[in-house]
């Protein structure tokens, strides 16, 4: 609030005069001394707040006058065209203000269809920052967790599990997409977790219960588990009558026997079939867990050839071994050798040349970095670049007719894959139509494994 000028100086003499009271007061009592001093007292203040006063008056109209002169004279040219763009001015400062209003509804609006779209979500999802503090949680999380997840909270007073602070950490240190899973957030269930970086700094965690999915799957394992296990025993059996039949029944016409070759034929394949979908339950369901011990890459090469031997043999391909590493690889001995001799096998069996000649098959082991490169080379027909993603699918075949000629259950390949992922690999598979395949697993060094 502004004071008058009247006011101020009754305030200033009404300060100089108990100013000058309280002098006269410490002064010798003295008729000669206190009126004197109360009034030269009261005259300096007096005299000062004079000076001030016109010094602040003076300062105020040079502020007018200085305005006065740079602002258009009523009249001048300038003058008349400020006023006649003051309208556009104002028309032009109210459009502004519009536009950011308009501006700010909208993203408003598109803050609360977020907000809407997420809520209506399923999975939980949940903003942090930098530092890990929650920016933002939809409406699952918060009732799953009973409102523990809020904004301005660290996650890691929320949300405890060490898979998805792990997820959080990975994308927030090195800006990369994490996925684990856990199940540790809820008793019972399964959850899938992704941490994705988002610009600027944070995080957004999804996690998506996998519990359904998980359950069908093992179902479904369990059933083709117990179904393979239970046909072991009747194919066992017809394999035996027919082998029976076919050494002991001189008798037999050509026609009987021939159907009796195609009995045991058939059933041999079943029997493989039930055989490696045994297999491949045991690895999915982690009955066969690997446990890795330091071999020589060289020796896992060696031991592969000879165990299938009679195999290459009696189709008449050519065997040969490029580079052998003798690095130390961790590897469960048993599985790896089993992957290997399937490569090799499946080598033989697709990798004859258009000609119909034998397949020509080389077998190498070579370090790559902290890892050991296994690959089985073929030069036949190869595989079109259509089926190189889904290859080591279960069931999956490149040649149906061909697979079922050669005796093939499109599961090995399946099984390799678990394997070698179980024991911190990758494989996969390199080819060109008329130029040949390669088949390539990875296994790590003995001196820098870590466990999966």
């Amino acid at each position: 609030m502004r004071i008058s000028w009247a006011v101020r100086i009754f305030l200033l003499a009404a300060a100089a005069s108990i100013a000058g009271a309280g002098l006269a007061d410490q002064l010798p009592h003295s008729p000669a001394w206190g009126p004197g001093v109360f009034f030269a007292v009261w005259v300096f203040f007096m005299f000062g707040v004079a000076t001030a006063l016109v010094k602040q008056r003076k300062h105020e109209l040079d502020l007018v006058a200085h305005a006065l002169r740079t602002f258009p004279a009523e009249g001048s040219v300038e003058h008349r065209e400020l006023a006649a763009q003051l309208p556009d001015i104002a028309h032009s400062m109210e459009s502004v203000r519009l536009k950011q209003e308009r501006a700010v509804n909208l993203l408003d609006e598109e803050r609360t269809k977020l907000a809407t779209m997420l809520d209506s979500m399923r999975d939980w999802v949940v903003a942090v920052d930098i530092g890990g503090y929650i920016l933002w949680a939809n409406q699952p999380i918060r009732q799953a967790l009973n409102g523990a997840v809020g904004s301005g909270k660290p996650l890691v007073n929320a949300v405890r599990d060490p898979e998805v602070l792990l997820c959080m950490r990975v994308a927030l240190d090195d800006a990369v997409l994490a996925e684990r899973r856990t199940s540790g957030l809820l008793p019972g269930h399964i959850h899938d977790v992704t941490a994705a970086p988002i610009s600027g700094g944070g995080a957004v965690i999804v996690m998506r219960d996998a519990t359904p999915i998980e359950r069908a799957e093992r179902t479904q394992r369990e059933f083709i588990a117990n179904v393979s296990h239970e046909l072991r025993t009747p194919l066992t059996s017809i394999s035996g009558y027919v082998e029976t039949l076919i050494d002991h029944e001189e008798s037999l016409s050509p026609m009987a026997r021939s159907f009796l070759d195609i009995i045991l034929k058939n059933a041999s394949r079943m029997t493989r079939l039930t055989e490696d979908l045994l297999a491949l339950a045991r690895v999915e369901n982690r009955e066969d867990a690997a446990n890795p011990v330091p071999l020589a890459a060289d020796r896992i090469v060696q031991d592969a050839i000879a165990s299938v031997r009679g195999l290459v043999v009696d189709s008449g391909a050519k065997l040969s071994t490029g580079e052998l590493s003798k690095q130390m690889v961790m590897a469960s001995s048993d599985q790896i050798v089993q992957v290997l001799s399937n490569l090799i096998e499946n080598a033989t069996r697709y990798g004859r040349t258009r000609n119909g000649d034998p397949a020509a098959v080389e077998v190498s082991a070579t370090q790559d970095g902290d890892m050991v490169r296994f690959a089985v080379r073929d030069h036949g027909i190869g595989i079109g670049s259509e089926h190189l993603q889904r290859i080591f699918e279960r069931f999956y075949r490149v040649d149906k007719a061909r697979s079922r000629e050669t005796g093939g259950t499109g599961l090995g390949l399946a099984i390799a894959k678990h394997i070698i992922e179980e024991h911190n690999g990758k494989i996969w598979v390199e080819s060109d139509l008329g130029a040949g395949s390669t088949f390539i697993f990875t296994l790590p060094l003995a001196a820098s494994f870590s466990a999966p």
